[in-house]
């Protein structure tokens, strides 16, 4: 980092934990986007898009860190070493059976109590437009084998996001990383999320039990209360399928066609902002943050869209494997592209935009 970058860094402090541990904020900046990052949990707290009638906040954020100590809905954080849910907190791998923490019911979701998302990271490089975090999780933690050393880096460039995780262990263990900020792009807790457009290229969805616990189908989407692969206003796409009516609406894994072009891509018409989500994980979390209306009915509803393996995968020996070697490097980039589209007539225009605004 040169002289002039590192006087153009932006950090503060957030506040600090009840072990007097301090809890820095970094903001980076390219003129195109600003995103603030917390270094408890790597939550990205504000995520805010150009336009030309000013910026735009496309993510939920919490006020302070008491508000993010006390959050129950994960709001931006980082999420290991298990994206989604491990079904009974248990799996068995190799003849052996490993219990893990239990945190939602009987069940363990995103890590567990000891969730990435609750940790305080590193910060190991930092300019204006990068930022690159580190955590060790030792054997043993929240039950996982293998001691797991990951790196969490952000980097703004144009009009794009990049968020790369890697990750290298010295035991075999599932690893999940994924991404939980809660996206209304129009940038106004009024407007409801579910007037946000979506298209998903997903062919197939995971069915759940009571539980969210996946029953082991892969069912097909065709013409269904899942099937986003044309772009549509979500509150249309919503029915009483027994699927969403169970878990109040939807918290599912969409699972990615072969020939899928993205991820996710998401349109709000009230601000004219748009955003496309690329990873190469096979599967696609979508849930519309029906929680936050308990927990937190003045955020409003954001949508988590989350790039990731099969959850419950070390249970399903069907799904593709979660299981890290230590002869392997974990990999996973999830790139955020935006644009700007003023009453788009077609989603053609959204995806032009956005195609014009890629690799920037």
């Amino acid at each position: 980092m040169t002289n002039s970058e590192a006087t153009n860094v932006t950090q503060r402090v957030f506040g600090e934990l009840s072990d007097g541990t301090t809890v820095q904020a970094v903001t980076l900046d390219n003129g195109c986007l600003r995103a603030e990052i917390l270094t408890r949990g790597g939550v990205l707290r504000s995520l805010q898009v150009n336009t030309p009638h000013g910026p735009v906040e496309a993510v939920l954020g919490l006020p302070d860190l008491a508000a993010y100590v006390a959050d129950t809905d994960n709001l931006g954080i980082l999420v290991g070493r298990y994206g989604n849910r491990i079904a009974g907190a248990r799996y068995e791998h190799a003849g052996v059976r490993h219990w893990l923490d239990a945190n939602e019911g009987r069940n363990h979701l995103h890590g567990g109590r000891h969730g990435f998302g609750r940790r305080l990271w590193t910060v190991l490089e930092q300019t204006p437009h990068r930022l690159v975090l580190a955590l060790t999780s030792p054997a043993g933690e929240g039950g996982y084998p293998g001691t797991l050393d990951v790196t969490a880096t952000f980097e703004l460039s144009g009009a794009e996001l990049l968020l790369t995780y890697h990750a290298r262990t010295d035991a075999e263990t599932p690893v999940n990383l994924t991404h939980h900020p809660y996206f209304n792009l129009a940038g106004d807790p009024q407007v409801p999320a579910d007037s946000q457009w979506l298209r998903v290229p997903a062919d197939h969805f995971l069915p759940v039990d009571a539980e969210l616990i996946p029953t082991g189908e892969v069912r097909d989407v065709s013409g269904g209360a899942f099937d986003f692969r044309e772009a549509v206003e979500v509150r249309l796409r919503r029915t009483d399928e027994a699927q969403v009516s169970a878990s109040s609406g939807y918290d599912h894994c969409l699972v990615l066609a072969g020939d899928a072009d993205c991820s996710a891509e998401l349109y709000s018409p009230h601000s004219g902002v748009a955003m496309r989500i690329a990873s190469p994980m096979p599967a696609l979390q979508f849930y519309e943050g029906q929680a936050l209306d308990c927990s937190q009915p003045k955020l409003g509803r954001g949508f988590c869209l989350e790039p990731q393996g099969f959850p419950d995968a070390p249970n399903h020996p069907h799904f593709p494997s979660t299981m890290l070697s230590p002869a392997e490097i974990y990999l996973h980039p999830i790139r955020y592209t935006f644009a700007h589209v003023s009453n788009a007539s077609s989603w053609a225009e959204v995806g032009q935009a956005l195609d014009a605004n890629a690799g920037t």
